[in-house]
C-alpha cells in the first residue's frame, strides 16, 4: 500500500482550500490517499474531515473523510485578501511536509499555489517552493524544476531569475548538472530505463551556426558532447520554436529549456489544465499543480463555485503518488 501523501496549505486566501475540497471528494473512492497540513476552520464543514495527529492513520481514513492535520492561520482568513501575517502557516506546512516524507510517513509533498510576493513581504529569502524545499533538504543549488503533462515535459535550466540574469547564468556546467539530474530521475521515479533528453537552443534557429548568437556553439554544444560521452541518450540543439511541435515531440521523453518561459510557455499553452510542476533533484518526491493562487475567484468553501479547476492538482496528487510507488520499488 502506498504512504499518503501529505498536501500542503498553500496561501489559505486563495483557491486551495477550495481545490484540496475538490481533490479528496474525486480521489476518496479511488485514491491516491493524501492528508492535508492546514487549518480546518477554512473547510466550514463542506466535506467530512477528521483530525489526524499520524500522517499514518490518513489512508484507512481516507475514504470517509479528510484527513487533516491542523496548522493554524494566525489571522482571520478572507478569501481573496491574502496577508502576510498569515505567512507563518503558510511555511510551517511546508516544513512538515517535508519532514514527514524524510520520515518515511509521506510518500511525496504536493504544494497547494503560494504567492511569492506574500511570502517575500513576512521576510520569506527563498523565490520560491522549488528554491526552499531545496534548502529545507540540503541540497541547494541540486534542485530542479520539472513541468510535466501527458504531451510534453520541460526542464528550465535557469529558473526565476529574469531573462537577464538568465543568460548570464547560463554555462555549460549548469547545463550538464541539470540534464544529468533529470537523467536520473527519469530512470528512478518515471521507470525509463534510457531517457531521451532533447536540448533546446537559446537564440532563433538555434544560432544559425553563429549568425544569430553564438552560445550554440560555446556553451550547448560543448555541453552536449560531454553528456554524450557520458552515455547520455541526448540530442540537439534544437531551434526551440520547432522543437515542441506534434511531429517533434514524440521524438523526446523531456525537453532541456535554456530558460524559464522558453519550457512553460509550451508546456501551458498544450495542457495548462494537467500541467504538474515537480521538483527534481531532491531527497523528497514533491509536486505542485502548474498554476497559481487565483486569488479573483478564490471564495469561502461552503459557496463553491467551480471556477476553480482542480484537474492540475489532481494530475499533481496522482503523479506525486506514481513517482513514490517508482522510487520504493527501485531502492528495494
Amino acid at each position: 500500500m502506498s504512504a499518503p501523501i501529505a498536501l500542503t496549505l498553500g496561501d489559505p486566501a486563495g483557491i486551495g482550500p477550495e481545490l484540496t475540497v475538490a481533490a479528496w471528494r474525486a480521489l476518496r473512492s479511488t485514491g491516491p490517499a493524501f492528508f492535508w497540513l492546514g487549518d480546518p476552520l477554512l473547510l466550514n464543514d463542506a466535506i467530512p474531515f477528521r483530525l489526524i495527529e499520524k500522517p499514518e492513520d490518513a489512508t484507512e481514513i481516507f475514504p470517509d473523510a479528510l484527513p487533516v492535520i491542523p496548522v493554524t492561520c494566525p489571522v482571520t482568513v478572507t478569501p481573496g485578501q491574502p496577508t502576510s501575517e498569515n505567512a507563518p502557516a503558510v511555511i510551517e506546512s511546508i516544513e512538515r511536509a517535508v519532514s514527514y516524507v524524510q520520515d518515511g510517513r509521506a510518500g511525496g509533498v504536493t504544494t497547494n499555489p503560494i504567492a511569492k510576493h506574500i511570502l517575500a513581504a513576512s521576510g520569506f529569502a527563498y523565490p520560491g517552493h522549488t528554491e526552499f524545499l531545496a534548502a529545507l533538504c540540503h541540497t541547494t543549488g541540486q534542485e530542479v524544476m520539472m513541468l510535466a503533462s501527458p504531451q510534453l515535459k520541460v526542464v528550465p535550466v535557469t529558473i526565476h531569475v529574469s531573462l537577464r540574469q538568465a543568460l548570464e547564468n547560463l554555462t555549460a556546467e549548469r547545463i550538464i548538472a541539470v540534464t544529468r539530474a533529470t537523467h536520473r530521475a527519469l530512470q528512478r521515479d518515471f521507470g525509463l530505463s534510457s531517457p531521451r533528453l532533447a536540448i533546446a537552443g537559446l537564440n532563433p534557429h538555434a544560432g544559425e551556426e553563429g549568425l544569430m548568437g553564438t552560445e550554440e556553439q560555446t556553451i550547448i554544444g560543448p555541453a552536449i558532447t560531454q553528456l554524450k560521452n557520458e552515455g547520455l541518450c541526448v540530442s540537439g540543439p534544437f531551434p526551440p520554436d520547432t522543437m515542441f511541435s506534434a511531429t517533434a515531440r514524440p521524438k523526446y521523453d523531456v525537453a532541456i529549456c535554456m530558460y524559464h518561459d522558453q519550457a512553460l510557455i509550451p508546456l501551458k499553452t498544450l495542457d495548462m489544465a494537467e500541467g504538474v510542476n515537480v521538483t527534481l533533484g531532491l531527497p523528497v518526491i514533491r509536486t505542485s499543480p502548474d498554476h497559481g493562487t487565483a486569488f479573483d475567484i478564490a471564495g469561502p468553501v461552503r459557496s463553491i463555485t467551480g471556477r476553480a479547476d482542480p484537474s492540475s492538482l489532481l494530475a499533481a496528487l496522482r503523479l506525486a503518488d506514481f513517482m513514490s510507488q517508482h522510487r520504493r520499488g527501485n531502492s528495494q
